[in-house]
C-alpha cells in the first residue's frame, strides 16, 4: 500500500505547479500574440504528474494594429525573424514596424525574414540545385528558399540604394510594395516569409510569443494564410475554460490539504498512543 501523505503531497506540488500555469495564461488574455499553455495530468504510484506542455495553436482574434506596417495571419502558420545572433524564431505577432533605415523589424529589434523577388513579383533568390529540377518556380518549394532581411530602402534586387520610398503596401499574398511618384511606381519587393510545423504545439518558446523549432515540432514547412496589413493578433488564450481549470484546481489543492492535514493528525495520535 502507497503512503497516501506522499501521494498527498507530492499531488499538492504539482497542482501548484498547474495553477501557476493556468495564472499565466489568465494574466495574458490580452496580450497580442500570447499562445495558451496547455498541460495534462498523467498519474504515478506516489501522486501525479504533469505531462509535456503543449501550446494551443488555435487562431487569436485580431484587432487594429498601431500602423500599416502590423501584419495579422489569417491561417496557419508563423512569421519567420532572426535574431541578431543568427537564430531563427517563429512568431504570431506581426507588430512590425520599419526602423530608421527601412529594416522591418518586430518589437523587440529581430529582423523580419521574407523571400527577394523581381519586378513581375518572382521569388528569385536561393532555389538550391538539388531541388526538384520539375519545378519552375521559387514558390512551388518555399521552405526549401533561404530568407532574407527585408529592407524597404534597397533595391533587393543588387543592393543599390534608390531612396526612400514615399509609401508601401502589404497585400493579402504577403507581398510588400515599395511605391513611389504618387503611386505611379509600384516596386514588388518582398514576400513575407510563413511557416508552419507538422506538430507546431510542440515548439520551444524562448521568450513570450517566441518559438524555435526542436526534435518534436519537426522542420518547417511552407504556412498557409491570408496576411492583411494594420492588424495584430491577440492571445489566444480561453478565458472560460482557463477559469474553469484554476477552480478544479483549487478544488484540488484543498482536498489535498485536508488529506494532509488527516495523515498529520493520524501521526500525531499514533505517537501519543505510543507515549
Amino acid at each position: 500500500m502507497r503512503d497516501s501523505f506522499i501521494t498527498a503531497v507530492n499531488t499538492q506540488a504539482i497542482t501548484k505547479e498547474w495553477m501557476d500555469q493556468i495564472t499565466v495564461n489568465l494574466t495574458n488574455v490580452y496580450t497580442p500574440g500570447y499562445r495558451q499553455i496547455n498541460s495534462t495530468f498523467k498519474n504515478f504510484l506516489d501522486g501525479a504528474t504533469l505531462d509535456d506542455l503543449r501550446t494551443k495553436v488555435s487562431q487569436g482574434k485580431s484587432r487594429p494594429g498601431t500602423s500599416d506596417e502590423n501584419v495579422f495571419l489569417e491561417g496557419q502558420g508563423f512569421f519567420v525573424a532572426k535574431r541578431p545572433d543568427g537564430k531563427v524564431l517563429y512568431t504570431r505577432l506581426g507588430e512590425f514596424t520599419f526602423d530608421n533605415e527601412g529594416v522591418y523589424k518586430t518589437k523587440e529589434g529581430y529582423t523580419v525574414q521574407g523571400y527577394i523577388l523581381n519586378d513581375k513579383g518572382e521569388i528569385q533568390a536561393g532555389t538550391p540545385s538539388y531541388a526538384d529540377p520539375d519545378m519552375s518556380k521559387a514558390e512551388d518549394n518555399l521552405a526549401m528558399v533561404p530568407t532574407v532581411d527585408m529592407k524597404l530602402w534597397i533595391d533587393p534586387g543588387n543592393g543599390k540604394y534608390l531612396g526612400k520610398y514615399e509609401e508601401f503596401k502589404i497585400e493579402g499574398d504577403g507581398v510588400l510594395y515599395g511605391k513611389a511618384n504618387d503611386g505611379k511606381i509600384k516596386v514588388p519587393l518582398y514576400k513575407l516569409a510563413v511557416m508552419n510545423f507538422h506538430n507546431s504545439a510542440a515548439l520551444t518558446e524562448t521568450n513570450p510569443g517566441y518559438f524555435i523549432e526542436n526534435d518534436e515540432s519537426g522542420k518547417p514547412v511552407v504556412g498557409r494564410g491570408e496576411i492583411r496589413s494594420g492588424l495584430i493578433e491577440m492571445s489566444n488564450t480561453d478565458l472560460k475554460s482557463n477559469i474553469t481549470f484554476y477552480q478544479q484546481a483549487k478544488m484540488q489543492m484543498e482536498m489535498t490539504s485536508k488529506l494532509i492535514s488527516t495523515n498529520k493528525q493520524l501521526l500525531e495520535e499514533a505517537l501519543r498512543l505510543l507515549q
